[in-house]
């Protein structure tokens, strides 16, 4: 049920691999199985940052019963993790958290 959406303005040379890897490691930071782990990237898109396009990235993070006390160590590694699989400094990174309910992710005909 974590879906985790990574959006830049760079191109990403190895995309299956490094969605695999961010993949494995957020359902560990998440306590989740990979099972139920949704990644996705769009790579090259058009953005600024601070009136600037260098080298940025926003990230999207939703899962059912994210703590709030969960985010700021989640962005520490998800910052992290971007900065060296995309080399794109941590104050170019923007990520928002979101929890959601069950009965709002729908999945394999049914909610949670």
């Amino acid at each position: 049920m974590p879906f985790i959406k990574v959006q830049t303005n760079q191109k990403v040379k190895k995309e299956e691999e490094l969605l695999k890897k961010l993949s494995a490691e957020m359902a560990e930071q998440l306590g989740k199985p990979e099972s139920y782990i949704m990644t996705a990237l769009e790579a090259n898109l058009k953005m600024t940052f601070g009136g600037s396009t260098e080298k940025t990235a926003f990230i999207e993070v939703k899962s059912i019963g994210l703590k709030q006390s969960m985010t700021e160590e989640l962005s520490q590694f998800i910052c992290e993790f971007i900065e060296q699989e995309l080399e794109i400094e941590q104050d170019r990174i923007y990520i928002e958290f979101a929890d959601a309910p069950g009965a709002m992710w729908g999945w394999d005909g049914g909610t949670f």
